[in-house]
């Protein structure tokens, strides 16, 4: 049998000051490849998600994403070092692009000093769940009880997590089992748990928990902090810009922005964004 060799990009999403973040692997142009191959890319890198992107009848890419054990509709991280990726290989020429997922076609903002924005959609808010249903997931004394715990998604869902300090956010020690099987039965991503910052340009720190995909905690998540973004817009403050950071606990400090634009109580567009940088590039034999 003729054995595969795939060239791989890894790409750090939504860093700060070209440090931290979260890797992504990157793979371009390999429309030969199977679903079952792609797959074994994505747990052969290990990363949390692994970006194939090609080309597009309906856009300009289409993109697919494969976390270590199965495919996913969208990842806001691994889109946006995909176009980190595209655009230090000087494969970028405009500043607008679409790109083809399943989670539908979205839009692309490629900034000129690199800054990358990936657009979701309006947000959708579900079930809010009593504090006892997340208790075996997370202490519930630190659950902040001005906010409610709901559902919400600007693309998959994720369940927003109050925390009242962040002292209380760094301590948390979920119990993996018991929050992949809630996430299943909520038919959610998993658990972004977060806490206000007061006085200064950080709107929030969060700590994200996907088990249920086989990722315990990721350092970055885009689609996640967009529906943050959203939940505040709807019980916070309204404003046009949030910045939130990721990945203390890890080591890996990310900075992820969302910019709404709303007219009164109506969102009419959100996107996400942040900066990346190259790591490195592997070749994979399959």
């Amino acid at each position: 049998m003729v054995k595969k060799i795939v060239n791989v990009y890894v790409t750090s999403a939504f860093s700060k000051n070209n440090k931290g973040g979260n890797k992504a692997g990157v793979v371009l142009d390999r429309m030969n490849l199977t679903s079952c191959e792609k797959q074994e890319i994505a747990k052969q890198l290990g990363y949390s998600e692994t970006a194939f992107v090609s080309d597009s009848c309906a856009a300009d890419f289409k993109i697919q994403y494969f976390t270590p054990v199965e495919e996913v509709a969208l990842c806001g991280h691994a889109t946006i070092a995909a176009f980190t990726t595209l655009k230090l290989l000087n494969m970028l020429c405009k500043q607008n692009y679409t790109i083809e997922t399943k989670a539908g076609i979205l839009g692309i903002q490629v900034k000129e000093d690199g800054l990358i924005f990936m657009e979701q959609n309006r947000p959708t808010y579900y079930d809010i769940l009593e504090p006892d249903i997340v208790a075996g997931c997370i202490d519930k004394d630190f659950i902040d009880g001005a906010f409610p715990i709901q559902i919400v998604s600007t693309g998959l869902g994720d369940i927003m997590i109050p925390v009242d300090s962040r002292e209380h956010l760094e301590e948390l020690s979920p119990d993996f089992k018991v929050m992949a099987e809630l996430s299943k039965q909520k038919e959610v991503v998993g658990v972004h748990a977060f806490t206000l910052t007061l006085g200064s340009d950080i709107t929030a720190i969060c700590r994200n928990f996907a088990p249920l995909y086989g990722i315990d905690e990721e350092s970055a998540t885009g689609t996640s902090n967009c529906a943050l973004a959203c939940y505040l817009f709807k019980y916070h403050e309204k404003k046009s810009r949030y910045i939130f950071e990721q990945g203390h606990n890890m080591g890996q400090v990310s900075r992820i922005i969302v910019d709404i634009a709303y007219h009164g109580d109506v969102i009419d567009s959100v996107y996400v964004g942040g900066y990346g940088y190259l790591l490195a590039q592997k070749s994979l034999t399959l």
